[in-house]
């Protein structure tokens, strides 16, 4: 007899598979994943060191401590222009841990949540976990592959909760400031809470990013140190949240974490310092040098259609016109290249299997070195 609970029969994070595929094969160039080559910022590294010398580093308190809160939302603060304030901040176990928390707090087992398609897997199977209904969003070229108002109001039932991502995964498009506003305004007169997925915020390449925040109070904003701060494995991210959510993400998480990691909350608190800030901005440029490198050499590979990277650190590319299977074809690159893209069979279940995502977040040398050995394929 086994048991094996319907909720977990999802589908898996092939990512995550074709990561696992190329770290057991020597010299693969791992361009499948969105985790930055770099680490920690110095600064980080050098107050985690004093904080394991100087603090116990058990428990803290569920939200997290406080001065991390207070931190945060400054920071916040000064980006926008917002009124965010610590009592808004839930300190999650990575903003993964933020979203299963904010799935159970604000949504009941056949609630309905409208997501963009393409869009990031793991919402959408953590979603049929938890038993919420998906409400895929078509989104094409014609409109840089996120939704608009009009789009919205072409639903058929109003959905009780929207997620939107911008800077996107997988396909780095920014939904303009403008737009926001009214998807925001549409929420709110729709009685949809808005979910605005800003984990990629700080990494753009001449467009605005806009914090939904600026235009409701009502939006719950998803953060992470994860992308532009370069610490995916502190696994560490934040929530901000209307008050009235603040109770039961807290009661949630006391008992599903108890809380995040303690000595990464210590050792965030000098991510936000100015020495870290402008490690991490040195980084963005090498992104864009990467960027720039692939805008000019996939063409001359034959993978010249893909999604406008106006942010973040990947491309969603067209490969219908080599394969109907974007799953296989990246496993036989891998084979015979050493190159892991991600098949965007992720991302977008109807129309994946004709699209790839390539992540930028690697050296431009490595990046330089895949394009050497596509060539010799493509």
């Amino acid at each position: 007899m086994s048991f094996v609970s319907a909720r977990s029969q999802i589908e898996p994070f092939r990512v995550m598979q074709i990561l696992a595929a190329a770290q057991a094969k020597p010299n693969a160039i791992a361009m499948c994943v969105g985790q930055p080559a770099t680490g920690a910022p110095q600064a980080v590294v050098t107050h985690a060191q004093k904080c394991l010398a100087e603090h116990t580093l058990g428990y803290t308190p569920t939200l997290g401590i406080p001065e991390l809160r207070e931190c945060i939302a400054q920071w916040h603060r000064n980006t926008y222009g917002s009124d965010t304030q610590a009592n808004n901040i839930v300190i999650t176990t990575g903003s993964s841990g933020g979203f299963v928390a904010l799935f159970l707090a604000a949504l009941e087992a056949g609630d309905t949540i409208a997501m963009t398609r393409p869009g990031y897997p793991a919402y959408r199977n953590a979603l049929h976990a938890l038993g919420v209904k998906i409400m895929e969003v078509p989104c094409g070229p014609e409109t840089r592959f996120q939704p608009t108002v009009e789009i919205l109001d072409s639903l058929e039932t109003i959905p009780r909760a929207l997620i939107v991502t911008s800077p996107d995964n997988p396909t780095g498009t920014i939904i303009e400031p403008q737009e926001l506003q009214r998807i925001a305004q549409w929420c709110e007169a729709k009685g949809c809470l808005l979910i605005s997925d800003e984990i990629y915020h700080g990494i753009s390449y001449g467009r605005e990013c806009a914090t939904a925040r600026n235009f409701s109070d009502r939006a719950v904003v998803v953060g992470s140190l994860s992308k532009y701060f370069s610490m995916t494995g502190w696994r560490l991210g934040w929530l901000i949240v209307p008050e009235y959510l603040i109770e039961p993400l807290e009661n949630l998480e006391a008992n599903l974490a108890l809380c995040p990691p303690a000595i990464s909350q210590y050792a965030a608190l000098a991510s936000f310092s100015e020495e870290a800030l402008a490690e991490v901005r040195g980084h963005v440029e090498r992104y864009a040098a990467s960027r720039s490198l692939l805008l000019k050499r996939l063409p001359q590979l034959g993978l010249g259609k893909f999604a406008p990277p106006d942010g973040g650190f990947y491309l969603y590319v067209d490969v219908s016109h080599l394969t109907d299977n974007s799953e296989i074809w990246c496993r036989e690159l891998l084979d015979a290249t050493g190159v892991a893209f991600a098949p965007g069979i992720d991302f977008d279940p109807v129309n994946g299997h004709q699209y790839v995502r390539i992540s930028f977040c690697v050296a431009p040398e490595l990046i330089e070195e895949a394009c050497t050995r596509l060539a010799e394929v493509l």
